[in-house]
C-alpha cells in the first residue's frame, strides 16, 4: 500500500537558492525535450493521404523516447557542466514527465483519458523534482538529507507510521515556502474491518446547497470556501493587475495572490477529510454517485462545482476507506433523482424543484433525500451481487 506524507522544509538561504536554481535548469531540460518531441512530430506527419510519383521526401528522424532522452543526459553534462549540480535521478525524472506528457497527448492514459496538447514551462512554472530512490537514513529527526542539495531542516508534524519505507522523495516549491513529499510503502495488504457490517450502509447524495444529504437524514451545509474568499482574491488579483511588470513590487503581489489561493484549497482540503472521518466513523459501507464532473464543470455551475470539489472528496474518501479496512462503492447515477425510493415510479422534475411528490404512492420528501436513499439500495444490490459473485467463485 502507497501513501504520501508532505512535510514543511525549512532551508536556508543557499539551500533555497540551490533548489530554486535546479528547479530552472529542470525547466530548461523539460522545455529542450519537449521541444524535440514536437520537431519530431512536425517532420513526421502529412496531412495528405497520397502523393505524386516523383516528390521530395525529407529524411526521417528517428523518434525521441524516454530511453535515449535519458541517455543523451551524459552528453548534457560535458557540454553544460553546471548541470552536475544536478542529481542524475532528478535529471532523469524530467525526461519521465516528458514522456507522460506527450504519450497522452498522442494516445491516451491506462485509463483511457486524452490530455491537451503540453506546454512550454514558463520561468517559475516548474515546481517539483524528485528523487525516484532514498535511503531510509536519510531523514532521521527533523533533518532530511537531499543529494546535491544538503541537509535540510523539516517540520515533522506526523511521525511515519511504523513497516512503512520511503519509496520517493519530492520537493516541491508553493507560494508559501518549500514542502517535501515522502512517498511511503507498506508490503502488508490492507484486510476487510474484522467487524465488517455490510448492513451498516449509508447513501450520500451531494450537491451545491447542502454538501451531501445523507439516507438517514443527516446533511452538511455547503461550505462555499470560494465564496467566501472572493472579495480577498478580488483584492489581491486587482493588486497584480495595477503592479508593472517585471517590478518586485509585482512579484510581491503575486506571491500573495498565490497565498490566497492555497489557503483556499487548504480550507477545502481539510474539510473532505474531517467530512470522510466523520462517515467512515459511523458506517461500514458508503454508497456515492460516479458522477462525470469534468463534464458538469463546463455548464454555468462551473464554479459552484468546482468550489464544491466533489472529485477531491470522493477520492480521499475511497482511500480512508481503504486504510480502515471499510468499502465506498460508486453506483450509476441516472436517475437518482427522478426514482421514487418508494414504489420506482419516475416523477420528471426540474432542478429548480426540490421536493419529490409521487402520484403514485403519495411519497413527499426533499428531493436530495430521495436520490440518497435510492443510492443506499443501489449500493445495497451491487454489494449483494458481488457477494454471490464471490460465493460462486468459491463454490467452484
Amino acid at each position: 500500500m502507497r501513501i504520501s506524507y508532505q512535510y514543511r522544509l525549512k532551508p536556508n538561504k543557499e539551500q533555497r537558492e540551490s533548489i530554486d536554481n535546479t528547479l530552472d535548469m529542470l525547466r530548461c531540460q523539460y522545455n529542450y525535450q519537449l521541444a524535440q518531441r514536437f520537431d519530431w512530430y512536425e517532420q513526421n506527419r502529412c496531412s495528405i493521404d497520397r502523393c505524386p510519383l516523383i516528390c521530395y521526401l525529407p529524411e526521417l528522424k528517428d523518434r525521441p523516447n524516454k530511453t535515449n532522452q535519458e541517455k543523451s543526459l551524459v552528453q548534457l553534462k560535458k557540454d553544460r557542466p553546471w548541470y552536475k549540480k544536478i542529481h542524475s535521478q532528478v535529471l532523469q525524472a524530467v525526461s519521465d514527465k516528458v514522456d507522460k506528457a506527450f504519450e497522452r497527448w498522442l494516445k491516451s492514459d491506462c485509463n483511457g483519458k486524452k490530455s491537451g496538447r503540453p506546454r512550454f514551462k514558463g520561468l517559475g512554472q516548474y515546481k517539483t523534482f524528485t528523487y525516484k530512490q532514498f535511503q531510509q537514513h536519510h531523514f532521521v529527526g527533523n533533518k532530511i538529507t537531499l543529494s546535491k542539495i544538503g541537509d535540510l531542516k523539516v517540520v515533522v508534524h506526523r511521525s511515519i507510521p511504523d513497516g512503512f519505507v520511503i519509496k520517493t522523495v519530492s520537493v516541491t516549491k508553493k507560494a508559501d515556502g518549500y514542502y517535501v513529499t515522502l512517498s511511503l510503502d507498506d508490503q502488508t495488504v490492507p484486510t476487510i474491518k474484522p467487524d465488517f457490517n455490510a448492513n451498516n450502509i449509508v447513501g450520500i447524495d451531494v450537491g451545491l446547497i447542502d454538501f451531501y444529504v445523507a439516507s438517514d437524514n443527516t446533511r452538511i451545509a455547503a461550505p462555499k470556501h470560494l465564496r467566501k474568499a472572493e472579495k480577498k482574491l478580488k483584492s489581491a488579483q486587482r493588486k497584480v493587475s495595477r503592479r508593472k511588470k517585471g517590478s518586485n513590487r509585482r512579484k510581491k503581489a503575486i506571491k500573495k495572490l498565490g497565498i490566497t489561493h492555497k489557503k483556499v484549497a487548504d480550507t477545502r482540503k481539510d474539510f473532505h477529510f474531517k467530512t470522510a472521518k466523520k462517515l467512515l466513523s459511523k458506517y461500514d459501507v458508503i454508497a456515492v454517485e460516479k458522477l462525470k464532473v469534468k463534464g458538469l464543470a463546463r455548464t454555468r455551475l462551473a464554479k459552484s462545482i468546482h468550489d464544491a470539489g466533489w472529485s477531491q472528496f470522493i477520492n480521499i474518501l475511497s482511500f480512508k476507506a481503504v486504510n480502515a479496512g471499510l468499502k465506498v462503492i460508486a453506483v450509476n447515477p441516472n436517475g437518482t433523482s427522478q426514482e421514487c425510493s418508494s414504489c420506482g415510479h419516475k416523477v420528471k422534475k426540474l432542478l429548480s424543484q426540490r421536493t419529490h411528490n409521487c402520484p403514485v404512492c403519495h411519497t413527499s420528501l426533499c428531493r436530495d433525500m430521495n436520490a440518497a436513499i435510492n443510492i443506499r439500495n443501489r449500493g445495497t444490490h451491487d454489494l449483494s451481487k458481488k457477494a454471490q459473485s464471490m460465493s460462486s467463485k468459491t463454490s467452484r
